[in-house]
Formats: C-alpha cells, sequence, structure tokens
C-alpha cells in the first residue's frame, strides 16, 4: 500500500470515527431530555391529590369543593358560589345529592361489605321501580307430515317488577375531627356509609323477604335445591363432597359454566377439608394473585349473610348469579347534615338516605344445597 492509498484510508478512518463521536454527543443529549421529561412526570405525579385527576370539562371538582365544605361548615357557613354548587335533590329540605365521585366511592365500597354485588349484575336508575320482560312459556314446535295441520308456537311473555327500595342511616361524627383540615372527611365519611349500606344490602339481597327491602335469592320460592346426605351437614355418609358434586351438575351446562359459588366463612372452612371419591381436595387455591379461589373449578364468594350449616338449613347456593340476579341502584345519594340535635355531645349527624332494589330474576340459574333433615 502506497503512501496515497494509506492517506485515504486513514482520512475514511477518521471521518467514521468522527461520525461515532457526533451519533455519541446526539445519545447524550437525547438521554438528557429523556432525564428531564422524566423528572417533570415526577413532580407532576407527586402534585397529583390523593383522590385522583378529575377529568377536564366536568363540573365534578366544584361540585366536590362545595360538597366538601357542606360536610365540614354547613350551608350557613359556605360561600354563596358554593352554595350554589351543591346539587338539589327533588325535596330541598332532605338533604343535598352528593356528586357522582362521592357516590361512586361509596358503591365501590358498599362492594366490600354487600359481596352479592361481586357476582351479581348491578345497574341504575333514575325511576321507583324497574320493569324487566320475561319469558314464561317456550314456543312449542311439533314433527308434523306434510299436509298435517302446522300448531300454532306461542311463547308467553310477562314482566318482572324490581322495586326500589329506600335505605336509611346516620353517622355521627366529632366536632373536632370534622373541623380538622388533615383529614379527608369526604373519603372518611364514603367508608362509614359505604359500610352500612353495605351491611344492610348484603342482608337482603341474600335473606330479605321482600317486605320494605329487596327479595333474597334464598327466600325466593322458585329457587331449586338438591339435599347434602347427612342429616345437619354438608357432607354425605363417607365424609366426601358428593352432595356438593351433586349440587353442582343439578345445574343447566350453560348456568354452571358461568356458575359462582356463595357461603360463609363457617361453611367455606368445612369445604375446604372435604374430598371427592379419589381422596382428592375439592377446593382449589387461587392460580394467581388476585384470583379467586375455587371448588369444582368455580370461584367462591364468600358472604357472611349466608346461613351455617344445620338439620335443615341451605348453606351453600351455587349460580349463575349474572344471569340470575339483578340489582338496581338509584345513583343519587341524599345527605343532610344536623349540627343541632347532637351538639351537647361534641357530634355532628350526618344522616344519609338511598335507594337500591334487588330480586331473583332467573330462578333456574341457581341452586341450593340443603343439609338433610
Amino acid at each position: 500500500m502506497d503512501l496515497d492509498e494509506l492517506k485515504t484510508a486513514f482520512d475514511g478512518y477518521h471521518t467514521e470515527v468522527k461520525q461515532i463521536a457526533d451519533g455519541q454527543r446526539k445519545m447524550q443529549a437525547d438521554f438528557k431530555k429523556m432525564d428531564d421529561i422524566v423528572s417533570k412526570i415526577e413532580v407532576a405525579m407527586a402534585r397529583i391529590p390523593a383522590g385522583g385527576i378529575t377529568p377536564a370539562g366536568t363540573k365534578a371538582s366544584d361540585e366536590m369543593k362545595a360538597f366538601g365544605s357542606y360536610i365540614s361548615y354547613g350551608e350557613q357557613r359556605m360561600p354563596q358560589d358554593e352554595v350554589k354548587s351543591l346539587i338539589v335533590g327533588e325535596d330541598t329540605r332532605g338533604g343535598y345529592l352528593a356528586p357522582s365521585e362521592f357516590v361512586a366511592d361509596v358503591i365501590k365500597g358498599v362492594v366490600q361489605f354487600s359481596p352479592v354485588r361481586q357476582a351479581a349484575r348491578v345497574g341504575s336508575t333514575s325511576s321507583k321501580s324497574v320493569m324487566l320482560p320475561v319469558r314464561t312459556g317456550t314456543p312449542t314446535a311439533q314433527w308434523v307430515t306434510e299436509t298435517q295441520t302446522r300448531p300454532e308456537a306461542s311463547p308467553t311473555y310477562g314482566q318482572k317488577e324490581i322495586v326500589v327500595y329506600e335505605a336509611s342511616c346516620y353517622v355521627d361524627i366529632s366536632q373536632q375531627l370534622v373541623e380538622d383540615a388533615a383529614v379527608d372527611m369526604n373519603s372518611e365519611l364514603a367508608f362509614d356509609l359505604a359500610q352500612e349500606f353495605g351491611r344492610l344490602e348484603g342482608a337482603a339481597f341474600v335473606t330479605g323477604d321482600g317486605v320494605n327491602k329487596p327479595l333474597g335469592f334464598m327466600n325466593d320460592a322458585n329457587v331449586g335445591s338438591t339435599v347434602s346426605g347427612t342429616a345437619a351437614t354438608i357432607a354425605d355418609a363417607n365424609g366426601q363432597a358428593n352432595g356438593l358434586i351433586d349440587l353442582f351438575y343439578s345445574l343447566a351446562p350453560f348456568y354452571r359454566n358461568r356458575s359462582t359459588w356463595m357461603m360463609n366463612g363457617t361453611t367455606l372452612a368445612s369445604v375446604r377439608k372435604m374430598k371427592d371419591a379419589q381422596n382428592n381436595y375439592i377446593w382449589q387455591p387461587a392460580l394467581a394473585a388476585g384470583q379467586p379461589e375455587t371448588i369444582l373449578g368455580r370461584p367462591v364468594v364468600e358472604a357472611v349473610d349466608m346461613p351455617s350449616q344445620g338439620a335443615g338449613l341451605y348453606p351453600i347456593a351455587l349460580g349463575d348469579f349474572e344471569s340470575a340476579y339483578r340489582i338496581y341502584d338509584r345513583v343519587s345519594l341524599s345527605l343532610l347534615r344536623d349540627p343541632y340535635s347532637q351538639a351537647t355531645s361534641g357530634l355532628i349527624r350526618f344522616h344519609a338516605r338511598r335507594r337500591v332494589g334487588g330480586s331473583t330474576v332467573l330462578p333456574e340459574a341457581i341452586k341450593k344445597l340443603k343439609c338433610s333433615t
């Protein structure tokens, strides 16, 4: 290689090195920009309030601010512009309607204490009742000859009315706690109300008699049952789970494949110890974190209001609750602040009312297990 060729090669190498150096500087500049962006995001995230971000274009933030002032100070001590932001119900003397964010917190909290909501279909309404079409008869097709008169196939339909009942409670909170600016009273009050309403409706959805309250699926006379095979227990004479297997296969395949077990913790503890004829446990733990445990491959919902084992009792229910049971909420929740009746005890009483209805709409999709008498 002569001198000219060597010089040409060196120039080419020098150009490549320069390009690589320029690329490295550009990458370093890009990384610095990325670091700046991440730092800005971290600062912005730190400024987000605990309740999250309110979507732009809505009036919810103003309503929640006004509602928080109403809880803390009462209407008389609120600025006039915040009073105007309060949502007024049909009866202005019965308190103010809670903003949608507050109601959503209550509804989400209710699920913790009203487990039937996890399995049933839940909707909302603004009416005093909901009318659902129900097929009471099926078409009656028949085989016919070439010239035989064709029969009429007349399916029959009816209506199922789900009445929306009123639930009411009150919560007493100390004056000092309400005045403490460090406490998020919206969250505290939402949790207390959710606990009370959840406890009340949870029992009604399971065992309610339909008198001034929802009709529970356990009290629906149209819900069928099978027997366990042994007096007072869910196990059969050999201590095995044959009664649960019979219950499982008593459901039609469509409902069985979408079914959920419902029982209380005491019964669930007994089921976890039960085995089938091959000495295999019928209860299985969750396959992954956040997934439900299963019995015979179907998930379990623990409902504290289900009865325990006992002669003639029904401690277990299995069904496609999403098809079988409907719950309807009236979204509006009314709250009345009463600073007077408990003033001598240093308390402020908050009266809350909401309306909810529930009923079985497809009894054939649920079966109960009865302990033999």
